[in-house]
């Protein structure tokens, strides 16, 4: 069992440490068997060269000299020395065994019998020394089969050994495979089955911890897991329904904002928007009664401009209220949200009227706009409140929404009044420029006609009436022509729409025929600018019906590169060099006046007898924004 408590990494380094150790000592074991029967061939070979040795000394005994067979006994015998006392570095090894042993001890005494016999004085004949030669070659033989043999047990030890490696492969292969099955795959898959039951739903499912290693933490763990997300999924149902009531709860509030949001937008007075906002405030703050509280520039009186179920004794008390006279209405720009329970807060500056109604709780909103407090909203509650930090943003909310439609309408109303002042003013010099002039023009011709009356001068009378009745015709062409002006609506998608129906105008009141050319290409106008080009193109006009006595007049409108619109007739012209004449004056003044509040030019080019060309020119920089916007549909 203490093999079980080991950690993994310990585990599988005992099983390897042990599987090392016996391939290194099967590997070891068959080297050195290798080793001896290489160094016990080795020995066979160097007995088998004294045998050759031993033939060569006893052919070489009767004629050879006493020094050369000197020298053939001491190789014989450094043979001999080699065997006695091995040579690792061949490797040579006589076998250690006893048989081995006493063969070679045979030979050496053999050996030195006959060295002393044959190279004595006394030197035998060649029939005995082959003799001699023959039985010691056959103690060599002896001492070979001996080593031969004990080399045949050591060759059928290496098949053993090397059968046994095998064995111990296959049993190591074998052992491994288990090892690694009873160690990691087992416990993993007793893991993976847990996991499974787990993503099931079963959070019951528990994985036995057997060990004391890593699988066994693990197995720990996930318990200690399993236990968890039970206690969180039979806590999950409650705490999604608490998300969803607070979800439902942020979406009724933001539902409630944006009916707010858009109600505020979409009135169209101030008593309209304090007294419907107030409703609305109510309905979403679940309050009792609402008072919307307007301050005025100095911030120390509060105009009650809108409440809703607030009882009737208690809005009139508290139309008008002071700052600081009572817990409503606060001059403190940095005041946040207060909630002020009344009952407590009698101390301090109160007016009765709150408590005498039932109320116990109030609540100020500030209605803040650019860091400036223009009012406040006064939410009245029967009870206790307590308000949560989003409800105190939704109602900080509420007041700047109300506060940017109050911004809005007075805007609406200065820009309203704005124009009315811009339209009278307009009209004024239209008045001023045409009809009075007409006007004085008949005031100077009445003393004329009292003067003529006067003498009893019939052809001056006559006379002073023509200008009388000429001066009234101009007259009323000036107010027909002045209603058409204020009647021209300019064309937000082309200004040629306009300019024709202007001929078309000027034709059916004149007789003048007229013609509109429009070249190259271009986008629309804005809308002040095509108002002032179509007041400057009817000045025009009006100039030629009044004093060109033409035939024609075309107006010439050239979109590219340059915004140009000109206007020519083929009338009586007059020297532009010398000036316009008094009674064309007026009307180019008029146009200049006109064309300088777009930034454009006039450009009168006249002549006696050669008609009148009015050529208007839009600014550089109008053209040049225009060009940008108009490239990209000229390339595509």
């Amino acid at each position: 069992m203490g093999f079980f408590r080991w950690k993994l990494s310990t585990k599988l380094f005992v099983v390897g440490i042990t599987f090392l150790v016996l391939a290194l000592g099967s590997t070891g074991l068959t080297l050195w068997v290798s080793w001896q029967l290489e160094g016990g061939a080795a020995a066979v070979n160097e007995a088998g060269r004294l045998r050759m040795m031993s033939y060569r000394l006893a052919l070489a005994l009767p004629h050879a000299s006493p020094a050369d067979l000197q020298a053939q006994a001491e190789r014989f015998e450094r043979g001999l020395d080699l065997l006695e006392h091995d040579d690792p570095r061949r490797p040579l090894f006589v076998p250690r065994d006893g048989e081995v042993h006493l063969r070679f001890l045979a030979v050496q005494d053999r050996w030195k019998e006959l060295r002393a016999r044959w190279l004595g004085p006394a030197r035998p004949d060649g029939g005995r020394v082959l003799d001699e030669a023959d039985a010691f070659v056959i103690l060599v033989d002896d001492f070979v089969s001996s080593i031969e043999h004990h080399l045949s047990r050591w060759t059928a030890l290496l098949h053993v050994v090397q059968f046994a490696i095998m064995g111990l492969a296959l049993a190591s292969a074998i052992a491994l495979m288990y090892t690694g099955y009873l160690l990691v795959l087992e416990p993993l898959a007793r893991l993976q089955r847990g996991l499974q039951r787990l993503a099931q739903g079963d959070f019951s499912e528990r994985i036995e911890a057997r060990t004391q290693d890593e699988f066994g933490d693990l197995a720990r763990g996930f318990n200690l897991m399993a236990e968890q997300l039970g206690q969180a999924y039979g806590d999950l149902e409650d705490k999604v329904r608490e998300k969803t009531a607070r979800l439902e709860v942020k979406r009724e509030r933001l539902s409630a904002l944006y009916e707010i949001s858009s109600f505020v937008s979409s009135a169209t007075s101030i008593e309209a928007l304090m007294q419907g906002f107030a409703k609305k405030v109510r309905t979403v703050a679940k309050a009792d009664a609402v008072a919307v509280r307007w301050s005025d520039a100095s911030r120390q009186r509060f105009v009650m401009a809108g409440n809703d179920c607030l009882p009737e004794p208690m809005a009139e008390a508290e139309r008008c209220l002071v700052a600081g006279q009572c817990h409503c209405g606060t001059s403190d720009d940095a005041a946040p949200v207060r909630v002020i329970p009344i009952r407590e807060a009698r101390s301090g500056p109160a007016l009765p009227h709150c408590e005498q109604a039932g109320y116990r709780t109030l609540v100020t909103v500030p209605v803040r706009t650019h860091q400036r407090t223009l009012g406040e909203i006064d939410l009245f509650y029967r009870g206790d409140v307590v308000l949560a930090e989003d409800e105190r943003g939704l109602y900080e909310a509420m007041g700047q929404h109300l506060a940017g439609a109050m911004e809005a309408l007075r805007a609406a109303a200065i820009e309203r009044e704005s124009a009315i002042a811009e339209e009278r003013a307009l009209l004024a010099r239209e008045l001023h420029d045409s009809i009075a002039q007409s006007l004085a023009f008949l005031k100077l011709q009445v003393p004329l006609l009292r003067q003529a009356v006067a003498r009893a001068d019939a052809e001056g009378i006559e006379r002073v009436l023509g200008e009388i009745e000429m001066g009234i015709r101009e007259s009323n062409a000036d107010v027909r022509e002045l209603l058409l002006h204020f009647r021209t609506r300019a064309h937000a998608d082309d200004i040629e729409v306009a300019l024709r129906t202007t001929l078309q105008k000027f034709e059916h009141q004149t007789g003048i025929g007229a013609s509109l050319e429009v070249r190259g290409p271009g986008l629309p106008l804005d809308a002040d600018v095509q108002i002032q080009v179509l007041h400057v193109v009817q000045e025009a006009l009006s100039n030629v019906r009044k004093h060109a006595q033409a035939t024609h007049a075309w107006v010439e409108v050239d979109q590219w590169p340059v915004w140009r619109c000109r206007i020519r007739d083929d009338g009586k012209g007059f020297d532009a060099r010398s000036g316009a004449p008094d009674s064309t004056h007026v009307g180019l003044a008029i146009m200049r006046e006109r064309a300088a509040r777009i930034g454009a030019t006039i450009e009168i080019q006249s002549a006696p007898g050669q008609g009148t060309s009015v050529l208007l020119t839009l600014p550089p920089r109008t053209a040049a924004a225009e060009q940008a916007r108009t490239l990209p549909e000229a390339v595509s």
